[in-house]
Parts: C-alpha cells; structure tokens; sequence
C-alpha cells in the first residue's frame, strides 16, 4: 500500500468527515448561505501566504529539478487564477473591508501553526505530509460535485473548477508520489513525525469545515 493511503487510512474518520462535508454539499448544490461562503472565503484567504512558502519550500527541497518543475508550475496556479478568484469573490459578493479582513478564527490559526512548523522543519517529507493533505483532501470533495447546477454562482462553481479535473488531479498525484516516493527511506522517528502532522493537517481540515458552517455574519 502507498504510504499516502496508509496515512489517509490512519485518519479515516476525520479525512471522510472532512472530504463530504455538509458545507461541501450545499456549496455544490448552490443553497449555502453567501454569508457562510464570506465567512469561509476570508478565513481561507488568509492560508494563501503561509501556503505559498510552504510550497516554495518543498520545491527548494526536491531531489532533482524534474520533481521540483509540477511543484513551481502549481505555484503559479495558486499565486495566479486562485488568487485572482478570491479577489473577484470577495468584489462580487459585496463583502466590506471588515469582513474580507477579518481576524484569523481559531481554526484558521491553528492550521497555519501546522503549515508553518511543516516548513520550518526543514524535512521535505513534513512538508508534503501537509501539502498532500491541502491538496487531496480539496480533491476528493471537489471530484463529487463536478456535474454542479449550470447555474451555479461563480464563487460557488469556480471553487469546484480550482480543485477538481486532470490538471489538479496531476498536481495531487504528483504531491502524492513525491511523498510516496521518500517514505521508505525514512527513519522511524521521521516517519512518525510526518504521520503526526499528515493527521494534524487531517483534523485542522475537518475543524475548519466546521467553523465556516457554523459561522455567523461578520459586523460590516
């Protein structure tokens, strides 16, 4: 069995609550409340920063620069349409300075301390357990719902659209094989210590699910 799916089978029930969320279902079905979707939209927005240097990170870490090129390409992804989505939600849903700008929640903290302590390891292998985490766990979602209502909002389609097809499907194979690929290699304690943040990343995901559909409107 792939390392990747042992980790994933280690945190089964986090991973399938996270990965068929209620708030994934009704975002898919286009009947999420706007003010949970701005709730969400701004806490996730603030992952991008941290994101993008753990992923620069990891591709400063890659063995060869073939394994490092799908990791630069998916930079430019995310520091490109991804952001450029953001910015025309945040504009279309008519959402204030307020709540585009809002504190980091609680959740949203504590999975940037995960990202964070994953690129300060220095260990490449940390640092994909998180990323394969971010990237497959918005996948096996996002797959589900691609027949979406043709009228479905942008804010709501468009999401689907970042994380799902053969491009991204190639950008999660690609995380996935390149942690695959070190794992028997690894020590004891550096496989232990990539499986404790794997299933950290694994849990801040399912919190974070949580919160934006339990979340209230932000004060204007």
């Amino acid at each position: 069995m792939p390392a990747t799916d042992m980790l994933r089978d280690l945190c089964r029930a986090d991973w399938d609550a996270a990965t068929d969320h209620v708030f994934c279902r009704e975002l898919a079905g286009g009947s999420l409340p706007p003010e949970k979707m701005k709730w969400y939209l701004a806490q996730d927005y603030q992952f991008i920063d941290r994101f993008v240097r753990l992923l620069a990170s990891a591709i400063a870490q890659a063995p060869s620069l073939a394994d490092a090129v799908p990791g630069a390409q998916f930079l430019a992804l995310v520091t490109g349409p991804e952001n450029t989505y953001f910015q025309r939600s945040f504009e279309a849903l008519g959402m204030s300075d307020a709540e585009r700008n809002a504190p980091p929640a609680p959740q949203t903290s504590a999975f940037q301390d995960v990202m964070a302590e994953a690129q300060n390891s220095g260990r490449y292998e940390r640092m994909l357990a998180v990323l394969v985490v971010a990237e497959w766990c918005y996948l096996t979602w996002a797959d589900r719902y691609t027949a979406y209502p043709a009228d479905l909002p942008f804010w709501y389609a468009e999401w689907i659209d970042l994380h799902s097809g053969p491009g991204f499907e190639g950008v999660v194979q690609y995380l996935r094989d390149q942690l695959d690929a070190v794992w028997d290699d690894l020590s004891p304690a550096d496989k232990e210590a990539a499986t404790d943040l794997f299933r950290r990343a694994v849990a801040c995901e399912r919190a974070f699910f949580d919160a934006a559909y339990a979340a209230e409107p932000v004060p204007a």
